[in-house]
Formats: C-alpha cells, structure tokens, sequence
C-alpha cells in the first residue's frame, strides 16, 4: 500500500471514528438516570474510540511528513561535487 492509499484510508478511518464518538456522546444523555451502568459503558466506549481518533490522527501527521520529505527529496536539485 503506497503512502498516500494508506493515507487516505486514515482519513477514510477518521471521519468514520469521529461520527460514532459523537453518536456514542448522543446516546449518554438519551440514557435514563437509572441506567448508571449503561451510560457507564457507552462513556467508556466512547473513550476508547477516541483514543483510536489520536492514534490515527498522529499515524496521519507521520505520514504527511513522511510524503513531504519524499517530495523535498524528489524536487530537491542535484548537489555538485567537487
């Protein structure tokens, strides 16, 4: 997988997570009060996925820099020797 697939995969992956951290935010104040442990799982779920959201979010943030010194590489001018 090149790059910029796995790239926008991460992006792909990201929009994905974000939407059901916020839908899982949503259901907590759907919960009634006394489903303490229900709402208990549904924060801890959301919690964990948005911890899956920084590790993505930082995997992205390598691979741009990794695609932006391939490119500075791939336009730099070739050194002369002496």
């Amino acid at each position: 997988m090149s790059l910029q697939e796995e790239l926008r995969q991460i992006e792909e992956d990201l929009e994905r997570l974000r939407a059901e951290v916020a839908e899982l935010r949503g259901q907590v104040g759907e919960i009634g009060p006394t489903d303490s442990t229900e709402r208990a799982m549904v924060i801890n779920l959301a919690d964990e996925e948005e911890i899956l959201v920084r590790e993505l979010e930082a995997r992205r943030e390598d691979l741009l820099k990794r695609l932006g010194e391939k490119g500075e590489r791939k336009h730099a001018e070739p050194r002369e020797t002496t």
